[in-house]
């Protein structure tokens, strides 16, 4: 059974970078597409971004333009790599298939950026 961690998170300054990776145990050709969610504090868990096995893309409408999403299924790796970030980034990052399976939730990794 494939299982997945997150790494990558920190603290970061506004405007600043990160890049978050998501290793899997095994093959992420066979679960599919792959996505990062987040959950900041008192809200619920939002859909971030999703990657198909062939590589398209899609993006939530508050992180287009700022975030890419990329695998590397060689790797069995996904990864989100964050730009320009706001204050309103701030949250735990998931990595998860999509739609979102129980079994696949992680730890997450927390990335907290300040004003």
């Amino acid at each position: 059974q494939v299982q997945l961690g997150e790494s990558g998170g920190g603290l970061v300054q506004f405007g600043g970078s990160l890049r978050l990776s998501c290793a899997a145990s095994g093959s992420i050709v066979s679960i599919g597409d792959m996505g990062w969610y987040r959950q900041a504090p008192g809200k619920q868990r939002e859909w971030v971004a999703r990657v198909t096995v062939g590589g398209s893309t899609n993006y939530a409408a508050s992180v287009k333009g700022r975030f890419t999403i990329s695998r590397d299924n060689a790797k069995n790796t996904v990864y989100l790599q964050m730009n320009s970030l706001k204050p309103g980034d701030t949250a735990v990052y998931y990595c998860n298939v999509l739609p979102a399976v129980f079994r696949y939730w992680g730890q997450g990794t927390q990335v907290t950026v300040s004003s």
